[in-house]
């Protein structure tokens, strides 16, 4: 499948922003089930100076500096994927058996998923995290197993409520009021895991929604999604350096061979805080209005031009705050 993807953001501020500078994780991976035929970003105001590289995890992150007053900054990116369903597999390995080989011991061999066991900024060690996921992690279980039995019970005990959290409300808070969106549930879904010693990633990305039988898509309805990846050291299936397996607990969809063409994979990281979409640091702006649109749908490559043929503005998470200039001599978003 191929389906093309505009991101649109756009802040309003108040007063005037004299200088800026921002990052931007906008462009998506290429992965064994996905690839990146196109990809362009507009910036207005037209920056100072632009430059790209890869982080830590191979993510695309896009530096930019404004140096012109602005009242307005729109950001949008076009971007043409071709996806295609990851084979169907299986692994019986115990969780754990998984748990004891991210175990700290001298002179063994490093695994670099193991910098995914460790508590981060939006996910915390805490009791009440592992006190949840137990009741999954049944002894001498697989752990995909596991990990499906989790994210069911995410899925189940959870009400998906937009506007029921913020972007910075703790992982514990979600976990308290059994309510959130999909960032929510994968920061709890990974802090479960982690609280046992199990190697657990934030994804976010895309998700291709279709509409109920006989409605029109909505335009700019569809927005940013979230969900997780666990590790396996040996999958079972000959990869060398093991596997990593999707789960998605706002859909209960996991990684038998799912999630599917439908989903766009943008970054990987700890969790929201190492891939948020736009942030930055900023001179003035006292007061900002933000606007976020997202639209998935599928795509023409012979006459896809890297326009949107329209553009819908909807809410969604961003990262957002600020400060009074006469405080602070910038705000941070």
């Amino acid at each position: 499948m191929q389906l093309h993807i505009t991101h649109e953001t756009c802040y309003d501020y108040a007063p005037v922003v004299d200088i800026a500078q921002h990052m931007a994780y906008l462009q998506p991976l290429n992965t064994s089930t996905q690839r990146l035929l196109s990809h362009n970003l507009y910036i207005s105001p037209e920056p100072a100076q632009q430059t790209a590289t890869l982080d830590v995890y191979g993510n695309t992150r896009q530096f930019f500096s404004l140096q012109v007053a602005h009242s307005q900054l729109k950001v949008v990116a076009h971007s043409l994927v071709s996806t295609q369903a990851p084979q169907p597999w299986e692994s019986t390995v115990p969780w754990e058996q998984v748990r004891e080989h991210f175990r700290y011991c001298a002179k063994n061999p490093f695994d670099a998923a193991a910098e995914f066991v460790f508590a981060s900024p939006y996910v915390p060690r805490h009791a009440e995290f592992s006190a949840y996921a137990r009741p999954s992690l049944v002894s001498d279980a697989p752990l995909l197993l596991a990990a499906r039995d989790l994210m069911q019970r995410i899925h189940h005990d959870f009400t998906y409520e937009s506007h029921s959290t913020e972007v910075n409300t703790p992982a514990l808070q979600a976990l308290a009021q059994r309510k959130g969106v999909c960032q929510d549930f994968a920061h709890i879904m990974i802090a479960c895991l982690r609280a046992h010693g199990l190697p657990a990633r934030y994804v976010s990305g895309y998700l291709l929604t279709q509409p109920p039988p006989g409605q029109p898509r909505l335009v700019g309805s569809d927005a940013s999604h979230a969900w997780i990846s666990v590790y396996l050291p040996d999958a079972g299936d000959g990869v060398q350096g093991g596997r990593w397996c999707d789960f998605d607990p706002t859909n209960n969809r996991d990684g038998w061979g799912s999630p599917g063409e439908d989903y766009v994979t943008l970054a990987i990281g700890r969790d929201y805080a190492d891939v948020s979409p736009v942030r930055g640091v900023i001179h003035g702006g006292a007061h900002h209005r933000l606007k976020v649109g997202v639209t998935v749908e599928p795509a023409d490559p012979d006459t896809w031009t890297g326009q949107s043929q329209s553009q819908g503005q909807g809410t969604n998470q961003s990262q957002s705050q600020s400060q009074s200039p006469a405080k602070s001599p910038g705000a941070m978003f």
